[in-house]
């Protein structure tokens, strides 16, 4: 079998913009679901019975359905709720952001649990609240172990956002739809968007492998 290489040079520069686009989604919806992932996973230790049980069914709900029911929910149900058509940016951030939080809330719960209670009972006996302890005693160390599946979170956020192509959002795996659309080279083109998702993994893997042997998480 004969490969085409002038073919994939030519489609090249269409699919490193979708990759860059790709890179966008995955940093922005991670971003988002680090303030989300924080919020719940704090609030699933609560103390206050209703605000543990809301953040308890929001992690099941999220982690118990796949990102592609989900980004369905955000572009198709959501405007017959609001009553216009939502935008496929809009709701390719919206839906991965809600994902992440949910798994995102799941690292920093455990994080948090594996801190000493010690930690804690210090913190209070020098005069600090709760959320000063929490603060500037226990998420620091809980966030510093939370570094090896945080990035193992980007990885997977960054292949399932090709999920977003199924409306029509313009990223790598779309990119690489339209080509094939237009020139019929299935093969070359899916073998490149497979080599650049790769670069892009194994990049983001090697950052984190030296953000953990920079901060010691061990």
């Amino acid at each position: 079998m004969d490969i085409n290489f002038s073919l994939i040079w030519d489609a090249l520069p269409l699919l490193l913009a979708g990759a860059g686009i790709t890179i966008e989604i995955t940093a922005l919806s991670v971003g988002f679901g680090l303030l989300i992932g924080m919020t719940v996973g704090i609030a699933r230790l609560a103390s206050i019975k209703p605000v543990r049980y809301f953040a308890n069914c929001y992690v099941d709900f999220i982690r118990g359905t796949p990102l592609l029911v989900q980004i369905f929910l955000v572009y198709f149900a959501l405007p017959g709720i609001i009553g216009h058509r939502v935008d496929p940016y809009f709701a390719a951030i919206s839906a991965c952001s809600i994902n992440s939080g949910a798994y995102i809330a799941e690292i920093f719960r455990a994080g948090i649990q594996s801190i000493d209670k010690g930690q804690m009972e210090a913190g209070r006996s020098l005069g600090m609240s709760w959320a000063q302890t929490m603060r500037y005693v226990i998420m620091p160390q809980a966030f510093k172990r939370s570094i090896p599946p945080l990035g193992n979170e980007f990885i997977a956020m960054l292949k399932d956002s090709s999920l977003v192509s199924v409306i029509g959002f313009e990223e790598l795996t779309r990119r690489g739809q339209l080509i094939i659309a237009r020139t019929y080279a299935s093969f070359e083109i899916w073998m490149a968007v497979a080599v650049i998702y790769l670069i892009m993994t194994f990049t983001v893997a090697r950052l984190v492998g030296m953000l953990e042997r920079r901060y010691d998480t061990k």
